[in-house]
């Protein structure tokens, strides 16, 4: 077994340049090195698509729907549309959804926690993490804070925190079974009491003073960079696989669209939420009126009445892609005993009779032809019938909006995880099929 790191040359087997598939790989951890919270991942994708010649939609202005890309930033969410030449109000929208945010821990107004002659950072839970897997890792903060002034700055410090495990010897029954309580056992450590608070380390960060942080929305994220392991690289671990694994296919499908243009009059649509981990009620989540404000104001710039509008949402189709379980080989009993999707095999089409996600027999068809025009193989997922899945922003797409929707998704061992694992070439297959979906006829 090859252990590598991500600067580490890849062996090659056959070829003297790395597969495409590694490149992309690289360019995912480029991405989320870059994105340690939602915000900056919203600012990271916003830059790729300034830099591939896409033009920025300031909401308050009216709005652009000539030919060529676009895009806004709306808080931690990034929306951006490519409008082919000829498109008009008999064309339709295709839309791809992902969410930019993942389980972590936010800061409390006063994350001030002075405990046994340490100082500790107040922070409650967001979304659901994996407690255990935030144990013993260098955290920094990331985020924004806002200024009395009204100015809004993006920050993140270095590693400056840790939540330390309570040691074997004074808990002799932990491999028995661990339980953390999400008040007491998660605050992380900081510094100790009288040293530097950690807003104070936020504002040297922001180049800001600390009595001028009006408000701030702050995270913690695992410091540590994203890495192969396994022969030739097979297998990625990195943090915040869920999701900017689907928000990197979505930018990598849309960026090379944009440069080999399409056959199609349908304009093709990123939407990037935040707060998918809280249930997305937001302004900039997918229970929110972000999407359906870029497609109306797309649609009635495009020449289209009131009605056309309607009709054009109607035959408008979203891929909702988020991230989804391969089969743990270590549990196997947690899975479907027929449906048992793995690493390497291909994205997954998930789908669930309860709706959780919002696939459906033609949704269904939809991707295996997205696939098919991308040349990838994808494989089924539906849940142990005793063991409920999660959702997506599938099913809320669908209500808000009556188009049709079909759930999709890189698989991944360890979800909600501060690492999470996939294998290297599904990454690349979900951009394919992606890119499959926004051409194909």
């Amino acid at each position: 077994m090859v252990v590598m790191s991500v600067t580490d040359p890849l062996p090659l087997r056959s070829s003297d340049e790395p597969p495409a598939a590694r490149l992309h790989a690289d360019d995912f951890i480029e991405l989320v090195a870059a994105s340690p919270s939602s915000y900056h991942a919203a600012e990271e994708g916003a830059r790729r698509l300034a830099e591939a010649g896409f033009t920025q939609q300031d909401e308050a202005e009216e709005w652009d729907a000539s030919a060529g890309g676009h895009y806004l930033v709306r808080d931690g969410a990034l929306m951006a549309w490519w409008v082919p030449e000829g498109a008009g109000p008999r064309s339709r929208f295709r839309v791809v959804g992902s969410h930019t945010d993942s389980p972590t821990f936010k800061l409390k107004p006063d994350p001030l926690l002075n405990q046994q002659g340490y100082s500790q950072v107040g922070v409650e839970v967001y979304g659901g993490p994996l407690l255990n897997s935030w144990l013993d890792r260098e955290l920094g903060v990331a985020g924004r804070v806002v200024t009395a002034d009204g100015s809004v700055h993006t920050v993140r410090t270095g590693p400056v925190m840790r939540i330390p495990q309570l040691a074997i010897h004074l808990d002799r029954g932990v491999n028995d079974g661990l339980k953390l309580d999400k008040q007491q056992h998660t605050a992380p450590l900081v510094d100790l009491v009288g040293g530097t608070s950690v807003l104070n380390l936020v504002a040297d960060a922001a180049e800001v003073r600390p009595r001028d942080v009006a408000g701030h929305d702050l995270v913690a994220y695992p410091t540590e960079r994203g890495g192969y392991f396994g022969d030739f690289g097979h297998f990625l671990a990195c943090s915040r696989m869920d999701n900017l694994t689907s928000v990197h296919a979505s930018l990598t499908a849309l960026i090379e669209l944009a440069g080999s243009g399409s056959a199609s009059t349908d304009v093709a649509v990123l939407a990037a939420f935040d707060h998918e981990e809280v249930g997305s009620g937001s302004r900039s989540g997918a229970a929110g009126p972000v999407l359906e404000d870029v497609l109306h104001r797309t649609a009635l710039a495009l020449g289209a009445s009131a009605d056309q509008v309607r009709a054009m949402v109607s035959g408008s189709s979203c891929v909702s892609a988020d991230a989804g379980h391969a089969v743990h080989p270590s549990y196997g009993g947690h899975h479907d005993p027929v449906n048992r999707p793995i690493l390497g095999g291909g994205p997954l089409l998930k789908i669930n009779a309860n709706q959780r996600y919002s696939t459906d027999a033609v949704g269904s068809a939809l991707w295996r032809r997205a696939c098919a025009e991308g040349g990838v193989r994808t494989q089924p997922f539906v849940s142990n019938n005793a063991i409920p899945c999660g959702s997506t922003i599938g099913p809320l797409t669908a209500t808000r909006l009556g188009m049709l929707v079909v759930d999709v998704g890189t698989p991944l061992l360890s979800m909600h995880s501060a690492r999470e694992m996939c294998a290297t070439d599904d990454l690349r297959d979900l951009a394919l099929a992606l890119g499959g979906y926004w051409r194909m006829a």
